[in-house]
């Protein structure tokens, strides 16, 4: 009989549920932003709960409708990262619903982070789902997250990750979406500041700030804001804050692969699916990309490590 693995993921701005169908390698799919006021540039994690409680259950009620195979186990997103002190309310709802379901079901509960999480639907979308048992160079670009990392098959949990470069200061995409509500568009911005960039035919010449590895990121803002008091138009200031992104990920690409020479790379986060930074860096450094339902945040990457943790512990 197929059996499906259940996802959870409740992030800063995205409730998701996920089931992944490990004898056909079909992953089936719910999500749903949560509502931001006009001219926000964020939600409160107690705001952030709520609107996840509210939205989960309809979400997983969704995706039995579409498929109904009994559930084997549970993968749900606990915390941001693998590291000491990583913690968000926001996925406490995540863990309650997978506790929850793993209760009624009988069926083993596995946690993850949400960052695992991405790292693995990044394989499975740009289908190179063998690199989880290899090392690699890998990149998490979101809007709480901007990370170079060296990534390798872990023991105690799914990955082994080291941090080899971070932004230090604001993180790529609260910089977009920054920028975007003070061009007027809404939150998150990254789709509506791609469709700018994309019609505009400048060029510029882009010198990041680094200290050291790390870039940082409020210049950035500080300069876009300067661009629109002065006329300069959305298009223009949206190319801008794009290459701006691209010039960091180019660099801290660069300096990786400096380290360890030949590595393959994978892009994963939000910011990622951005089609100007993929035609960029796929163009200088091969680097893989997963498509933008599994670079953006999702529940399929802890669906799929639900399925690969669960074979090794209770030969499902």
């Amino acid at each position: 009989m197929m059996r499906a693995f259940l996802g959870i993921d409740t992030s800063n701005y995205t409730t998701s549920a996920a089931l992944y169908l490990a004898a056909e390698n079909l992953v089936i799919q719910k999500k749903q932003l949560l509502p931001v006021r006009d001219g926000s540039i964020g939600l409160r994690q107690g705001d952030a709960v709520f609107h996840h409680v509210q939205q989960l259950g309809n979400l997983i009620s969704s995706l039995r409708r579409e498929c109904g195979a009994p559930i084997a186990a549970v993968g749900v997103s606990v915390k941001p990262r693998n590291i000491e002190g990583s913690y968000m309310p926001c996925f406490l709802v995540g863990k309650m619903a997978a506790q929850t379901i793993g209760a009624a079901l009988q069926v083993p509960v596995l946690e993850f982070s949400h960052q695992d999480g991405h790292i693995m639907a990044a394989l499975y979308g740009a289908e190179v789902m063998q690199w989880a048992n290899k090392e690699f160079i890998g990149f998490h670009f979101s809007g709480g997250t901007s990370e170079c990392l060296w990534v390798r098959h872990g023991i105690e949990k799914p990955f082994d990750i080291r941090l080899e470069a971070t932004s230090l200061d604001l993180k790529a995409g609260q910089a977009i979406d920054r920028i975007g509500v003070r061009m007027g568009l809404p939150f998150p911005a990254g789709r509506y500041i791609e469709n700018f960039a994309l019609q505009s035919s400048r060029t510029f010449k882009i010198r990041p700030a680094f200290k050291g590895e790390n870039c940082c990121f409020s210049g950035l803002e500080n300069q876009c804001t300067a661009m629109l008091e002065r006329g300069e138009s959305k298009e223009d200031t949206a190319k801008f804050c794009l290459d701006y992104i691209g010039a960091v990920v180019d660099k801290m690409t660069s300096d990786a692969l400096k380290r360890h020479p030949g590595a393959n790379v994978l892009y994963a986060g939000g910011v990622m699916s951005n089609s100007l930074l993929r035609k960029k860096l796929k163009q200088q450094y091969n680097g893989y990309f997963a498509p933008p339902e599994f670079s953006a945040d999702n529940a399929a990457g802890v669906a799929i490590l639900a399925a690969s943790q669960s074979r090794e512990k209770w030969r499902i």
